[in-house]
């Protein structure tokens, strides 16, 4: 496999230095920057905007043990439960333990949550077993706890900002990272030299057809980090959010698990609820088991949706708790304090990812990751409710300290060495990118879904192995071209890790192997890398 996407010497561009690089500007990118600002200079790169990431669209909440009721224990307990045996029970208990102090820290840098009186406000959500999870504005944690990041972010004179800037590759050279060759406008690129580098670019939800998650999660660090010889992990872990609105035009738009927490029930197209039937806790199921039941009630019931029903709560409630999720439904007039609201799972959370240790350092000298784009080992094989922005909080900030105290023994940039890559330019006959993109999307949604098996899985091996012939290997000049060449790598490694893990765990269910294999697969991890 080709280890760079464009053609590049790195004596001929011009550079830029920084002591940390971070590419990516959500939750766990800004947490790391402002800890490794702490140490020496650094640099956000992001593709899009500062504040355009997964993070700004979160909505349910943090969860953390700070309520009376609740312990570090309980919560430790909740998520080896829910992750189906594959949990690190050392990480969980960092990320639990450490995350009360984060929290605290946020609300010094003014994150402002939802309080009852002078007391923090916590709601209940699928898998927990007390009300842990704090929120802000209702359902806008996700865009509070980014203004608040960003905020304390721009208030050091340590860290710049490089908006809409996408890094094509790592520049590394026998397992070691010096930095990342950037395209800063078109047709100009520089290198960013660095001392360490920190990926924190998200997940790779727009590697399928309808998904919760951001444009700019298209899986980019996990591809960079792969073509680097970084070990990528748990990549059949795909995790599908049970409840996302189902309205034909609009992009799918979450409906918080909080909606569930609250009160709401699901029901088929013919007004029954049916939760009950698949599990004992129904609505406040674990989200595997819930986004399987809706499938197939959706079957069942020759429909392509289940209904949200929260017109037995108090209108009070929903305005409070609700507030967004209640105008977007408005605009495409369902009033959900009378009308049920259609929604069905879709592509939600990758739990797999770069695998980093309980600081984020990979297996690449210089390089850490942190957040969706890495596996700490915390989600196991189904990731509870609301412990991503907690992990990205927790991991964030770990790989910021870690990366900032190894910069005193780090080398200096006149050791770094030349780095130069040859590829064949795309033929003359151009390639709808946009085509190939919507066929991928379409056949990940199909196959490597909330189902698989393994005539499907071979399917999609076949075709990824196909677009690949003629797709890698080829250089292109536009962001949209790379960002697709990065989905196709990633769809793959989903697609092998899949194909190799022969039973159901978690998110990941195969009808061909439909029993969770603890004799052969208990503890084990799928790693993949190109090294």
């Amino acid at each position: 496999m080709n280890k760079f996407l464009i053609s590049f010497n790195s004596k001929n561009l011009s550079s830029i230095k920084t002591d940390i690089l971070i590419i990516g500007s959500g939750v766990a990118g800004l947490s790391s920057a402002i800890q490794a600002a702490k140490y020496g200079e650094v640099s956000i790169i992001t593709k899009d905007k500062l504040s355009e990431s997964n993070t700004q669209k979160a909505q349910g909440g943090i969860a953390v043990a700070l309520a009376e009721q609740d312990s570090s224990e309980k919560h430790i307990e909740d998520t080896l439960r829910v992750g189906c045996g594959l949990c690190n029970e050392k990480t969980v208990k960092i990320m639990v333990e450490e995350g009360p102090a984060r929290i605290k820290e946020l609300i010094q840098w003014g994150a402002e949550f939802d309080r009852q009186g002078d007391r923090l406000s916590f709601t209940q959500e699928a898998g927990h077993s007390v009300r842990r999870v704090i929120h802000a504005k209702g359902d806008a944690t996700g865009m509070e706890l980014e203004r608040a990041l960003i905020a304390k972010v721009k208030q050091s004179a340590n860290i710049k900002i490089l908006e809409y800037a996408f890094v094509t590759d790592l520049l590394h050279k026998d397992g070691t990272c010096f930095g990342a060759v950037v395209n800063v406008k078109k047709d100009e690129r520089t290198i960013v030299y660095a001392r360490k580098v920190i990926l924190a670019t998200g997940g790779i939800g727009q590697v399928y057809r309808e998904t919760t998650n951001s444009p700019v999660a298209t899986g980019c660090g996990m591809a960079l980090a792969y073509r680097a010889g970084a070990k990528l992990i748990d990549m059949e872990f795909m995790q599908f959010h049970p409840t996302t609105l189902y309205v034909a035009g609009l992009s799918r738009t979450l409906i918080s698990e909080a909606v569930r927490g609250e009160g709401g029930i699901l029901r088929n197209k013919h007004g029954e609820r049916f939760m009950f039937k698949y599990h004992r806790d129904g609505e406040l199921a674990p989200r595997d088991v819930t986004s399987r039941s809706i499938l197939k009630e959706m079957r069942e019931t020759a429909d392509t949706r289940v209904y949200l029903d929260l017109t037995h709560l108090s209108s009070k409630l929903i305005k409070n708790r609700f507030p967004n999720i209640m105008e977007v439904c408005s605009s495409f007039g369902i009033d959900i304090k009378e009308d049920f609201i259609p929604v069905r799972p879709t592509a939600h959370y990758m739990i797999g990812g770069i695998k980093i240790d309980k600081n984020g350092k990979t297996n690449i000298q210089n390089l850490y990751a942190c957040g969706e784009t890495a596996s700490s080992g915390v989600h196991g094989a189904n990731r509870l409710a609301s412990n991503s922005l907690l992990e990205g909080l927790v991991f964030g900030y770990r790989a910021g300290q870690s990366a900032g105290k190894d910069i005193d023994c780090g080398k200096r940039f006149d050791t770094t060495p030349d780095i130069s890559n040859i590829l064949d330019p795309v033929s003359a006959r151009k390639l709808d990118i946009g085509d190939l993109k919507a066929s991928l999307r379409s056949l990940m949604t199909r196959y490597v879904g909330i189902e698989r098996d393994e005539t499907g899985l071979l399917a999609v091996q076949k075709e990824i192995n196909f677009w690949s012939s003629y797709v890698m290997g080829k250089e292109f000049s536009d962001i949209r071209d790379w960002e697709f060449q990065n989905m196709l790598l990633v769809a793959g490694l989903v697609q092998k890790a899949s194909l190799i893990r022969k039973e159901t765990r978690g998110v990941h269910y195969r009808k061909d192997y439909p029993k969770q294999d603890n004799t052969k697969w208990q503890k084990k991890h799928i790693e993949l890398s190109d090294i």
